[in-house]
């Protein structure tokens, strides 16, 4: 077992073409989970809070709470309960052979689950492509799959949840612990950059507004993307958020009647200029550093 793990390792270390089919294929696999974590992880934390405010009222629950994490129960149909066989989770395959319906139903099966698949396979492609055989591609994997993950949640209930932006943040620093992406020293004054400067324009327009303009997990997901990449990268990160929250935003006011005053998410717009700083990281800051 060993030799026939060191030749796959080696094949796909002399095959680049093989080496991002694999990495497409794995990335459709962890699609799947991430729709898992997507669908699942608010509704533990709400538990949690639940459970939490229960013990700080001095209530007992009446019945001991269901085990609910990401791998149990297993998933099911959210129309009638059937559960998610094997053959029906195939990434991508499966979608398409039950024709976007629950075998047992025929309830509509989200376009979101396929969605979030094919995104991951592709980017985790892009990966492979960009990176080419090596340790720090599967960082660089790690990364982007968190961000998909904390956009469909951020999407979804308006949370950047820290059990992935702190871990995100963390692993940051130790990729650059030895000059992963950057030096430990711009990794560090990124961190906090990142952080304080979103932190200073909640509370600037907080003061001015009385309202709050965002959540502190979009404080932490910048402190992570510096992070990952150094304070260099800052600027294009906020620069990019900023151009596409405003133009998405602008377009749903405009054309699918979204209210001014309804919130809009600012994680996607974040994790879009993450990902923009993993692929054309040195060309974006060349425009305003002059290197």
């Amino acid at each position: 077992m060993p030799d026939v793990i060191s030749n796959f390792l080696q094949v796909l270390q002399d095959s680049p073409a093989f080496f991002i089919a694999v990495s497409a294929l794995l990335g459709l696999l962890v699609g799947s989970f991430l729709n898992v974590v997507i669908h699942r992880l608010p509704k533990m934390m709400e538990a949690e809070w639940r459970l939490n405010c229960q013990s700080l009222d001095g209530q007992t629950p009446s019945e001991p709470p269901k085990k609910f994490n990401l791998l149990t129960p297993r998933s099911s149909c959210p129309h009638c309960g059937h559960a998610i066989t094997a053959i029906e989770n195939i990434p991508l395959i499966s979608y398409l052979g039950l024709r976007g319906k629950c075998r047992a139903c025929k309830a509509p099966i989200s376009l979101r689950y396929p969605a979030v698949e094919l995104l991951t396979g592709i980017l985790t492609a892009l990966v492979s492509w960009k990176l080419g055989y090596g340790g720090m591609t599967v960082f660089a994997w790690l990364f982007v799959f968190a961000l998909i993950a904390l956009t469909f949640i951020d999407l979804d209930t308006q949370l950047l949840p820290d059990d992935i932006t702190l871990p995100l943040l963390w692993l940051g620093l130790l990729v650059n612990l030895y000059g992963g992406f950057t030096d430990l020293s711009s990794a560090v004054t990124g961190a906090a950059a990142g952080y304080l400067i979103l932190w200073s324009i909640y509370w600037l327009f907080k003061l001015i507004t009385g309202k709050e303009g965002m959540g502190y997990g979009d404080f932490k997901l910048l402190a992570a993307i510096g992070a990952w990449f150094g304070w260099q990268m800052l600027p294009a990160v906020i620069l990019l958020s900023s151009l596409a929250g405003s133009v998405i935003g602008i377009g749903l006011i405009l054309f699918a009647r979204h209210g001014r005053s309804t919130p809009i998410p600012f994680g996607p717009y974040l994790a879009l200029g993450g990902i923009a700083a993993l692929f054309f990281g040195p060309t974006l800051a060349s425009f305003y550093l002059g290197s």
